[in-house]
């Protein structure tokens, strides 16, 4: 049986395309919560659920479009659009061309279509045996952006923006460095803090992003290999790991932490990445 939340996921979407479909919908279908779903699917597919459901939906229209379909307000129905003008504005905005022109040039070729996923075996298969630990309350701060799961590539330009800060940061407390994902919402925007442990933020200066993090129960995972796949150990920890152990996801940030034998000029070294979880 599959116990694979995102590939449980991209199976509904795709078998209920026509269908009026929520996040919910997915996460229920899939068996684990929206929280869960939404990270375990953009780790899985780098798309948040939504926005997957939505271009696959103007993917489709465009085919029809291109073979001369002629109701174009039926077709923006169908992809849960309220109206012609809401679904040529999408279509648009996604494409760089008009519902009408796609249909005049009956052809497909300029356009960037979304094909369905596949799953891949993208899983890491030395993933090994998490420990588990109960985090302390910690206060971290250094530089932060908010991203979505498309645009998470500008994460090693934050880190290099943190290592020509991070001799400023007032009250640090040791050496070791936290990449901190948090604040994230249902369409898969996060916010990601790269920062250091500090005492108190009271001299904090306002340019420095910061982030509370309570004490927490956590599942902590080794990565040992080349910082550049961590996204093949997340998407094991989230649609293999995680959905196995009996555990849920709780809703606190989760972070890598970096230790003194972590080199950041070549990212060589391996760190650890904790999952907060609870029973």
């Amino acid at each position: 049986m599959v116990n694979n939340p995102a590939q449980k996921a991209l199976w509904f979407i795709e078998s209920h395309l026509a269908d009026r479909l929520t996040l919910d919908d997915v996460a229920g279908v899939a068996g684990v919560s929206r929280f869960h779903l939404v990270r375990a699917f953009a780790a899985a597919t780098g798309f948040s659920v939504m926005r997957y459901v939505r271009i696959r939906r103007l993917s489709e229209a465009a085919r029809a479009l291109a073979s001369g379909a002629p109701d174009i307000l039926s077709l923006a129905l169908e992809a849960d659009y309220g109206s012609h003008e809401a679904f040529t504005r999408a279509f648009r905005d996604h494409f760089g061309a008009t519902p009408e022109a796609v249909r005049t040039r009956a052809r497909l070729d300029q356009l960037k279509l979304q094909e369905p996923i596949l799953m891949d075996s993208t899983m890491t298969d030395n993933l090994k045996a998490p420990r588990f630990v109960t985090g302390k309350a910690l206060l971290v701060a250094g530089v932060g952006e908010r991203f979505n799961c498309e645009n998470g590539a500008g994460i090693p330009g934050l880190w290099q923006r943190f290592h020509q800060i991070v001799a400023d940061v007032p009250a640090r407390v040791g050496n070791v460095a936290y990449g901190v994902c948090c604040n994230g919402d249902d369409a898969g925007n996060f916010d990601y803090i790269a920062g250091v442990e500090v005492s108190d933020f009271s001299d904090l200066p306002r340019r420095f992003a910061r982030i509370r993090i309570p004490e927490q129960s956590y599942a902590v995972f080794t990565h040992r290999d080349h910082v550049a796949s961590i996204r093949r150990t997340v998407n094991t920890i989230w649609n293999d790991w995680l959905p196995a152990s009996g555990l849920k996801a709780a809703d606190a940030p989760n972070f890598e932490r970096y230790d003194e034998k972590f080199d950041p000029l070549t990212g060589n070294g391996g760190f650890e990445i904790w999952i907060p979880v609870t029973e």
